[in-house]
Parts: structure tokens; C-alpha cells; sequence
């Protein structure tokens, strides 16, 4: 939950159908701004929340339902959307009576503060119909920056680009949902009494010490802390890998490993999505990610997909078949291989 001066943020639930029926659905003077288009049916209403607890189900992070602090009326939806193809957007879509009241700007900069002071994303887009002046005014206000234009849902979008540093600061935020859990993105691997803190005496976390392989050095590490305590890392590296033998910049992710007495809590998706992010900001096409097969669920779950070609992998003693099951992330809309992987070095 968020809480600003006038305003109250909490994740949008299935029980929030009905006030997002009235507020947005039902009300044309929004619908004609967003992608999806008229949609005046409850059904609809519905399928959006359904969207909304799914993306934060997979993510850790997504839409709120925003509401007046002091009568806990329904003003819209304002939040962050993680894109595949095109990085974490900030959109909002506010009740017509709750325009002009600096609503969405106000909403929107708590967002900003989550996005960039407690999950450490590199950037965040908003996407906007040409003629839509007065989403625009508030996103400029916000501090974005015009970044081209795009494709979405078949429409022709401008681009708007957040940075951290010209981000519009947020004042008066109070944080009661991710107050205990901030991540911090360094260059370089893991230190290794960090792994070691995660580790908690497990000999081998990630269940590969049979296996026999080297292991590259991960060029970034990201960190999760909860109450001044390690909980969670990634790393990941760039490089450029071979896709049915053409050149792909493909961003490798390892190393994910949570604190044993903190597992179950979600933390995991929120590191490997804010990873990705900063793979994509870096120059990732695409991603990759080997794994057990135990592992597979919950990463299909997280929206990657399991490649079925080999997947080569360079030893100290030659180039071999990678033992453990790939994974893959696209960013860019690019094709999945059809014949093999080349990661044209060590695994990650």
C-alpha cells in the first residue's frame, strides 16, 4: 500500500471490478485514450482486474487502485506495467469527476518513487495517443522526456522516457507495502560473503555441483534487503550469443537465490523482473536462463518459455551440451530458435 497526502494505493484486486466498471469501463471520456478501446461491459471490468492480479502475481509490482484518503471513494487506476517488448510503463486512467485535480500526478509520482528509489529500475516509459494533450501535460510535469514513437496494441503511441535522475521527486509517500524490501543494483559479481549469507550452510542451493561445469562471473548483481538484511540476488551478463547460428545480444541470468527463511514470499519475481530490466536498458535482445527441470514452473509462470533446442555451452576442456534446461525471455520480438544455442562461452 502507498499512501500520499489525498490519496490511498493498494494493489488491485478481483473485488475492485465493480468500482473500475464505473470509474473507467463505463466511462468513454477515458476509454477512448487507452489501448483497449470502448469496452462498456462489466465483463470487461472483470478481465481487467483478472490482468491486474496477474501481473502482480508475476512481478511483485503492477496497477493500484487509487482511492481519496479521507472518503475511500474510487478515483481510478494508476500504476507500473511490465511490457515484454518495450520495459515497465507507468499508465493511469482516472475518473472523469477526479480530473483536473492533479490526481493522476500525484498518484503517478508515487509510482515513479516506487519504481526508481525501491525497486532500482533503470527506466520507466509511458505510452500515449497523439492527441491525448492532457496525459501528456502530466507526464511532462512528471519529468518525462519524448523517446519516439511505437506500436501498441496496433496504435500508432508516442514514447515518453522516466530516468531516475529527472523523475519528478515524490513528497510525503508513505510505503506500508515495499518499506521492507529495497533492491540495489551494482556492477560486477556477488561478493562471496553475500552468496554465502543467502547460502545459510546449504551446500548447494542451486542444485548443480554434480554437474561438473565452470561457471562465468556474472557482470551485475542485483540485491534484495529487507530490514537491513540480505534476503535475495541475481546477476546477470551480456554477450553476444548465436541463435540458430546469426548473432543475437542476449542478456545470461544466474544466480538467482533467495534466503532459505524467506522463500515463499514473492521476492524472487520481483528480482528477476527488475534483472530483466536492466538487461534490456543495457542492450538485451533477449534473455536466457538455465535450470533445473523442477524450475521450470515457476519460470513459465513468470512468462518465460522453454526452449527445446541443444544449447552449447564452452568448458575449460571444449564446448559441450549444457545439461540443464534453457529458458528463454524475449525482448525485442525476435523469432526462438529453431536448431540450436550457442552461448559462445561459459554458463551463467
Amino acid at each position: 500500500m502507498l499512501r500520499t497526502q489525498r490519496l490511498v494505493m493498494e494493489p488491485i484486486r478481483h473485488e475492485d471490478r465493480d468500482d473500475l466498471f464505473e470509474a473507467v469501463v463505463s466511462q468513454d471520456s477515458v476509454m477512448r485514450w487507452l489501448a483497449t478501446g470502448r469496452a462498456d461491459s462489466r465483463s470487461a471490468a472483470e478481465a481487467m482486474c483478472d490482468d491486474h492480479v496477474a501481473h502482480w502475481a508475476r512481478h511483485g509490482y503492477g496497477d493500484f487502485a487509487v482511492r481519496d484518503a479521507a472518503t475511500h471513494a474510487f478515483l481510478g487506476r494508476v500504476g507500473l506495467r511490465h511490457r515484454a517488448q518495450y520495459g515497465v510503463d507507468l499508465g493511469f486512467a482516472v475518473h472523469p469527476r477526479a480530473q483536473g485535480r492533479g490526481i493522476a500526478g500525484e498518484a503517478g509520482r508515487a509510482c515513479l518513487d516506487l519504481a526508481f528509489r525501491r525497486l532500482s529500475l533503470p527506466a520507466v516509459f509511458a505510452f500515449v495517443l497523439p492527441g491525448n494533450t492532457a496525459s501528456i501535460a502530466v507526464l511532462r510535469r512528471l519529468g518525462a522526456q519524448a523517446d519516439g514513437t511505437v506500436q501498441s496494441s496496433g496504435l500508432h503511441c508516442l514514447r515518453y522516457r522516466f530516468a531516475p535522475a529527472t523523475a519528478a521527486a515524490a513528497e510525503h509517500v508513505r510505503d506500508d507495502g515495499f518499506a521492507d524490501l529495497r533492491l540495489l543494483h551494482e556492477p560486477g559479481p556477488g561478493s562471496p560473503e553475500d552468496e554465502a549469507a543467502l547460502r545459510d550452510d546449504l551446500p548447494d542451493p542451486f542444485g548443480v555441483n554434480g554437474l561438473g561445469l565452470v561457471w562465468a562471473d556474472k557482470q551485475h548483481t542485483l540485491t534484495a534487503v529487507s530490514q537491513g538484511r540480505l534476503v535475495a540476488s541475481a546477476g546477470w551478463l551480456l554477450r553476444d550469443m548465436a541463435f540458430d547460428g546469426l548473432p543475437r545480444r542476449t542478456g545470461g541470468l544466474g544466480g538467482v537465490l533467495v534466503h532459505p527463511a524467506c522463500r515463499g514470499r514473492g521476492i524472487a519475481r520481483t528480482v528477476i523482473s527488475v534483472a530483466v530490466e536492466h538487461a534490456r536498458a543495457a542492450g538485451a535482445e533477449t534473455m536466457i536462463l538455465l535450470c533445473r527441470p523442477d524450475l521450470v514452473p515457476l519460470y513459465t509462470q513468470l512468462g518465460w518459455n522453454r526452449l527445446s533446442v541443444p544449447v552449447t555451452v564452452q568448458q575449460p576442456g571444449g564446448a559441450r551440451t549444457s545439461p540443464l534446461t534453457a529458458m528463454i525471455y524475449d525482448l525485442a520480438g525476435l523469432p526462438h530458435p529453431t536448431t540450436r544455442v550457442d552461448l559462445r562461452g561459459l554458463p551463467f
